[in-house]
């Protein structure tokens, strides 16, 4: 038997003791896996008897792995005796231990309480991005860009736009730095890939030019010897390059696409911009409601399941960046930052999306909602897809009702619960400009 108190922050303190006999199984089990290691002149090595160890050594050679095998099974039979979810391993206590048995209590962090009322109907702004002949026309401009090609200028200085074809070396106080040299560098102008002001002092000049261009480092440069630092970059232009994008007409039309007219391709592009249009407003009004809802639910996040979370965006982020081929510990060392400032800086967000989900979970056990077998299977159906695997290799890797593909069935039909009785307001104007500045 045992008995909890209830603590601040989601801590539960679980008080438990064992008898003296107990113990003394414990300590005989302790004894049996620890046998081998005790020496004792006339014993042979593991062969020395329990209570000459005992006495030899006294008990508390033994206590730390029978306390360990009291405590690990008390406390699975704890959990289920006062139905505690769990979300922290268990801060053990041992306040009493020796002749009298042994007294201690273990302190964990279960999951929080959580009241959401009033979660429907709540009202959201909703809007779609326009799609207009202008959005169009843009994407169709950004097409001839794609397919543009560089061509070489002669008779004429390096202008905005073009692609000046450079030698460069940069020197700080006269000496060169690292990382200041290159040769052959095909550097667009406009394109602000340098330092400010580097690109701009190209302009005007002609093939075969040498000169010199002054410039000075930001103040929040990545190297540390350069930052704020004036320098000079000797360089020599050896090419001048101009984009010439292909004539906008039928042709161009098939080359670049399955359709034969350049309408066929403006209704087409349009069509697609109108399906991103509604998939990312339906995308937004979903957050903004589980938002909505979270701000109105009553909840205390415990520390430890925002640091879980923060360890798992942190996972995510690098397992992202190895897929480009970069590291997280050389980016980490690019930006200056170490691990654990890193994984502060997610923590504002791992905060509200631990706080989110708690609210969803709570309203699908409010509302019943369930994953059905057909959801389920079909999940897999769809997992197996994306992943390029059979059906049964990814069952067999998950195995049977895996929890954690039900709870991202069940909280994705939440969210569409929610969403479905929320209901849609007109943005305010400030919402209204935000978004067109963005498209």
């Amino acid at each position: 038997m045992s008995t909890i108190t209830k603590l601040e922050n989601s801590r539960v303190k679980i008080e438990l003791e064992a008898t003296r006999e107990e113990f003394e199984a414990a300590l005989k089990k302790a004894y049996e896996k620890d046998k081998k290691r005790f020496m004792v002149p006339g014993f042979r090595k593991g062969k020395v008897p329990y209570q000459l160890v005992v006495k030899y050594y006294g008990e508390g050679v033994l206590y730390e792995k029978a306390i360990d095998e009291i405590a690990n099974s008390a406390y699975g039979d704890a959990l289920k005796e006062h139905d505690l979810k769990v979300v922290s391993r268990p801060e053990l206590d041992v306040e009493e231990i020796g002749e009298n048995g042994m007294k201690y209590s273990l302190v964990v962090t279960v999951m929080p309480e959580v009241k959401v009322t009033d979660y429907k109907g709540v009202e959201v702004p909703y809007s779609e991005r326009e799609v207009s002949d202008k959005t169009v026309d843009d994407e169709i401009e950004r097409m001839r860009k794609r397919n543009s090609s560089l061509e070489n200028v002669e008779g004429r200085a390096v202008q905005d736009g073009d692609t000046a074809v450079i030698d460069y070396e940069g020197f700080k106080d006269g000496v060169a730095f690292d990382g200041g040299k290159g040769e052959n560098y095909s550097l667009k102008i406009g394109s602000k890939t340098f330092i400010p002001g580097f690109e701009e002092q190209i302009i005007g000049h002609n093939i075969g030019d040498e000169f010199a261009i002054e410039v000075t480092f930001p103040e929040d440069y990545h190297a540390e010897e350069l930052k704020g630092a004036p320098v000079t970059f000797n360089v020599k232009l050896h090419n001048i390059k101009e984009e010439k994008v292909p004539e906008l007409d039928d042709e161009f039309v098939k080359d670049v696409s399955e359709f034969d007219t350049l309408e066929e391709l403006k209704a087409d592009i349009r069509k697609n911009q109108k399906e991103a249009a509604e998939k990312d407003a339906r995308n937004q009004f979903l957050n903004d409601v589980v938002e909505a809802v979270s701000e109105k639910a009553e909840v205390e996040v415990p520390d430890v399941m925002v640091e879980n979370e923060a360890n798992s965006m942190m996972e995510e982020q690098s397992a992202r960046m190895s897929q480009q081929g970069i590291q997280l510990e050389v980016y980490l060392k690019y930006i200056g930052q170490t691990a654990e400032e890193f994984r502060d800086g997610l923590k504002p967000m791992a905060a509200k999306r631990v706080r989110a989900n708690l609210v969803i979970d709570a309203v699908a056990k409010a509302e019943n909602i369930e994953a059905s077998d057909e959801e389920y299977n079909k999940e897999i159906e769809d997992m197996a897809s994306a992943y390029k695997m059979s059906v049964d290799d990814i069952k067999g890797a998950l195995g049977d009702k895996n929890p954690m593909v039900t709870e991202t069935i069940v909280r994705r039909k939440t969210v569409e619960f929610l969403a479905d009785n929320a209901v849609k307001t007109e943005p305010k104007e400030e919402e209204k400009k935000e978004e067109e500045s963005e498209s």
